[in-house]
């Protein structure tokens, strides 16, 4: 009997063809959507566990977690820079560490932190170490430098017209071992490398402009010493005063030189400065966003109630990303229907082709019960072949869907790095039985047609 199946099948195999390809494609995308869909809920939420509680200006939270978790470019507001030293002498936190944004290099973000969150957030190092002076950068697994490998900063992208900061090149002395997040492809640089070469190295406090607030604070802070050096020096001070205003021209071009040579002083940045990661009150310039570990879950609590308020915003991670789950959930509820539209659409399709089919073969099936052939032998026959069709196009559509979903998961690792674990679970099996069992019923149509008709009304027709 299964001989006859595979010559029958065999001998119209082109329709067997169309007939399995349908069953296919409409089972592919269901189960690209449904892979992909759990894939990129596990592989976020592995990308955020190891950050409790991020801390940045009022804005959007959802914006505030994708670029200091997930490393996606946007304009942060900056919040008061004394917040981080606070938040390092907290007694409820385990570390504090700043991240600032900005500059790329080769299409590789360049994170400005701490060495500290780069031990507490890496399995460790697969080459080299960690940096210890301002010159130095450790990579992630996904990038394609090597240890002693010179970096150049670039503000922005080439994209947007950026510029290379000539003020400071990294070395490269150290390679992190992979953590399956965005931070695999992103450089590590010391935090006051960053503030130097953006030229922010005086505490600053506007959270739309830093470099405005920085050079604001310091005019004030200038004006405010030459006043009070101005009321100590008395008369001795008004006359040499006026000596210097007296010499003024005679020396302008002077002047300018050596105020041309002490800026270009003040924009060279020593790479072998060793790193200083303790600071104070007035030291830390504007930040846009503070990843924090707490000692505890009450603690996280406690400090995401401090720090929300009018000049900070504090969220979960974990929290936030289950908003983004609500809306992905909405878009694979819309997409799940569209797979089931489509599979509806390809059975009822597959039911009257092969309903057709069976009114045609009407004279074979009436010679096979003349010759002898029971009833159920014939309902087994027309069953089994199209059966077969369909559980082999669910197979074929299993695998393209998961063939589909490694894919695009694939392509989102190598553009965003996180790393998306596409894989089956019980319940995709389950799927596949109910879809399997539904199939078998389908097949019995056209098979209950074929049993109930008779011998001689087929040979005559």
């Amino acid at each position: 009997m299964f001989r006859f199946i595979l010559a029958d099948i065999k001998r119209l195999w082109a329709g067997s063809i169309v007939i399995v390809i349908l069953i296919m494609l409409a089972t592919a995308l269901g189960v690209a959507v449904t892979l992909e869909e759990r894939a990129l809920r596990l592989g976020s939420a592995r990308a955020s566990e190891k950050f409790d509680l991020v801390i940045g200006a009022p804005g959007s939270e959802t914006q505030l977690v994708l670029s200091s978790v997930f490393l996606q470019a946007a304009d942060l507001p900056l919040m008061d820079g004394d917040i981080l030293p606070d938040l390092q002498a907290d007694p409820r936190v385990a570390w504090a560490a700043p991240i600032g944004f900005g500059d790329s290099y080769e299409g590789y973000p360049i994170v400005g932190t701490t060495s500290e969150l780069i031990e507490n957030t890496t399995p460790g190092f697969s080459q080299g170490g960690n940096f210890n002076h301002l010159g130095e950068a450790v990579i992630g697994s996904a990038v394609d430098l090597s240890i002693g490998d010179t970096i150049k900063p670039m503000h922005g992208t080439v994209e947007t017209g950026g510029h290379t900061h000539d003020e400071l090149a990294y070395t490269v002395t150290g390679r992190a071992e992979p953590t399956g997040t965005p931070w695999d492809r992103a450089i590590f640089v010391p935090i006051e490398a960053v503030w130097k070469i953006h030229g922010m190295e005086a505490h600053e406090a506007d959270d739309h402009d830093h470099e405005a607030a920085g050079h604001d604070h310091d005019d004030q802070a200038d004006d405010h010493e030459h006043e009070h050096d101005h009321e100590a020096a008395g008369p001795e001070h008004d006359h040499e005063s006026e000596h210097a205003d007296a010499d003024h021209d005679e020396h302008a071009t002077h002047d300018d030189h050596d105020e041309a040579g002490h800026e270009e002083d003040h924009h060279h940045i020593d790479p072998a400065a060793p790193v200083d990661e303790h600071w104070h009150e007035g030291e830390t310039p504007g930040l846009p966003a503070i990843l924090v570990k707490p000692k505890s879950i009450a603690d996280a609590y406690k400090l995401r109630q401090d720090y929300r308020g009018d000049q900070t915003l504090a969220v979960f991670p974990a929290e936030v990303l289950t908003k983004l789950y609500a809306t992905l959930g909405d878009a694979k509820q819309v997409l799940t229907a569209i797979a089931a539209g489509a599979q509806v659409l390809v059975a009822v399709a597959l039911m009257l082709v092969t309903v057709i089919h069976v009114s045609q073969r009407r004279r074979e099936i009436g010679a096979l019960r003349a010759f002898g052939a029971p009833r159920g032998a014939v309902f087994t026959i027309v069953w089994s072949e199209l059966f077969l069709l369909v559980a082999i196009g669910i197979a074929l559509g299993y695998a393209a869907g998961l063939a589909a979903a490694l894919a695009i998961a694939r392509s989102i690792t190598a553009e965003r790095g996180v790393s998306l674990p596409v894989e089956f679970t019980r319940a995709d099996l389950g799927s596949a039985a109910v879809l399997v069992a539904v199939a078998a019923v389908l097949s019995a149509l056209p098979a209950l047609i074929a049993y109930r008709q008779s011998p001689a009304a087929a040979l005559k027709s």
